[in-house]
């Protein structure tokens, strides 16, 4: 793991620390590594869904379809 150093106005200081507190993480380090990840997150998930929408059809999303990626996770759960 690398280190960071991030300068933060007081006010924005402040808030993190309350955050610290209130939500039960150890270090405000945490509590932005977890921001940072869910942004990271985001991002990813976004570009995923673009570049879903920008694919061609593969077919009607029926019952049957459903079906079959339930049953993909269900497979994949046994694993």
């Amino acid at each position: 793991m690398t280190t960071v150093n991030v300068f933060l106005p007081e006010a924005l200081k402040s808030f993190v620390n309350e955050r610290v507190g209130t939500r039960g993480y150890s270090t405000s380090s945490e509590y932005i590594r977890e921001l940072i990840q869910k942004d990271y997150d985001r991002e990813r998930l976004r570009d995923r869904l673009l570049a879903g929408a920008a694919s061609p059809r593969a077919g009607v999303a029926d019952v049957g379809c459903f079906d079959r990626l339930r049953e993909g996770v269900r497979e994949a759960g046994r694993r």
